[in-house]
């Protein structure tokens, strides 16, 4: 009876033993499975996020068709005229910021530009304003302007104080820029960086 109870013994530690090798078994397929299958959405995340990628550089690709490509940006002309702070959402909810020229080179041809797609009579906001400090021009990022291209042969700009706090580029001036109340409506051109 006793080397039964042995074998009876004997054969539940085989079972138990064989039964904790099939769990460690299952528990290496599973976290293998478990890797696999973070593996797989990484690979999923990163499919969409080059996805999106595509699918903004179309995008630019569209806006620089419909309108032109100056110096790594392009520039898309908005003739409807708006306030400053309209037509600096437009901007901003298409993917972009208003027009701010940074050389020489730039304003001129955006001024060309403008000329062609807006009218030779208007003016076009720019994306540079002296709300926070009166004489102080900043662009949309709160950074100062370097580059300035104020008409001050004539008229002296900017000449408006503080009820004059936004600026504008003037097409009948060659492209010389005029400070201008920011509740006045204008045309505007949006820009976008090219990636």
């Amino acid at each position: 009876m006793a080397v039964r109870g042995f074998w009876v013994v004997f054969g539940l530690l085989l079972l138990s033993q064989s039964s904790l090798q099939q769990k460690k078994r299952n528990n290496k397929k599973d976290s293998t499975t478990t890797a696999a299958i973070e593996e797989l959405q990484k690979q999923i995340n990163d499919i969409v996020q080059e996805l999106n990628v595509l699918k903004e550089q179309q995008a630019l690709q569209t806006v620089c068709l419909k309108g032109t490509k100056i110096l790594g940006k392009c520039f898309l002309a908005n003739p409807a005229k708006k306030t400053f702070h309209d037509a600096n959402d437009d901007c901003i909810a298409k993917g972009g910021s208003l027009s701010t020229p940074l050389t020489g080179d730039e304003n001129d041809q955006l001024y060309s530009y403008v000329r062609q797609s807006v009218g030779p009579e208007d003016h076009i906001w720019l994306g540079i304003n002296d709300m926070v400090t009166d004489g102080h021009w900043v662009d949309q990022s709160g950074s100062s302007v370097r580059f300035k291209n104020w008409e001050t042969e004539i008229t002296l700009q900017p000449d408006g104080g503080s009820s004059q706090n936004c600026a504008v580029l003037s097409t009948t001036a060659n492209g010389k820029w005029f400070d201008e109340n920011c509740r006045a409506e204008k045309a505007s051109v949006c820009e976008f960086n090219i990636v």
